[in-house]
C-alpha cells in the first residue's frame, strides 16, 4: 500500500468519525483510486444559508434582499499528487442546483461553485475543511474586505459589506 493510499484512508476513517451521526453534513464516497481508497466526496449540508439575492442584475442599486436554501452539495475532488501543497484537495459546490451566496466561495463565471478555504498553510484535512465550508454557510466565517487573502468572489463580498452587514441579513 502506497504513502498516498494511507493517508487517503486516514482522512476516509477521520471523515466517518467525525460526519457519520452528524444530522446536517452527510458524506458520501464517489470515487475510489486503484487500491481502493476514496479520492471523491459529495457533501450534503443541510443547513440553512444565502444561495443568491432577489434582483442579481441590480446588484449595486438599492437594497437587494438575500434569498436562502435548505441543502447544498458539495463535490471534493483528491488528485493524484495530493497532499502535495502543488495538488490540493478540490472543494466545488454543485451549480446546477442552488448553490451558496458567499464570499469565500465563487457565485459568478466559469469557476462558480468553487470555494476557496483561505488557509492552504494551515490545512488540517479533508474533514476539517469540510467543517469550515460548513461554518462559511452559516456565515459563521467569511473574509469580505478587498485586502489578503481577498474574496473568492468580489460581487458577493461588495454585497455582504454594503448590503448583508448593513441590513442584518449577515
Amino acid at each position: 500500500m502506497t504513502g498516498r493510499t494511507r493517508r487517503l484512508l486516514a482522512e476516509y476513517e477521520a471523515i466517518c468519525n467525525r460526519f457519520d451521526n452528524c444530522r446536517d453534513i452527510s458524506v458520501e464516497v464517489t470515487s475510489k483510486n486503484h487500491e481502493g481508497a476514496p479520492n471523491g466526496y459529495a457533501v450534503t449540508y443541510k443547513i440553512r444559508s444565502l444561495c443568491g439575492v432577489e434582483n442579481i442584475e441590480s446588484l449595486g442599486l438599492g437594497d437587494n434582499p438575500p434569498l436562502f436554501a435548505d441543502t447544498f452539495v458539495m463535490n471534493i475532488n483528491i488528485p493524484n499528487g495530493y497532499p502535495d501543497v502543488d495538488a490540493p484537495a478540490e472543494f466545488r459546490f454543485r451549480t446546477d442546483i442552488p448553490h451558496p451566496w458567499h464570499p469565500n466561495i465563487r457565485y459568478f463565471g466559469e469557476m462558480a461553485g468553487r470555494v476557496c478555504l483561505n488557509a492552504t498553510d494551515t490545512f488540517l484535512g479533508i474533514d476539517w475543511a469540510i467543517s469550515r465550508v460548513a461554518s462559511y454557510l452559516r456565515y459563521e466565517r467569511y473574509h469580505a474586505l478587498n485586502e489578503p487573502p481577498f474574496p473568492e468572489d468580489q460581487q458577493v463580498a461588495a454585497w455582504v459589506i454594503r448590503q448583508g452587514e448593513k441590513n442584518g441579513w449577515i
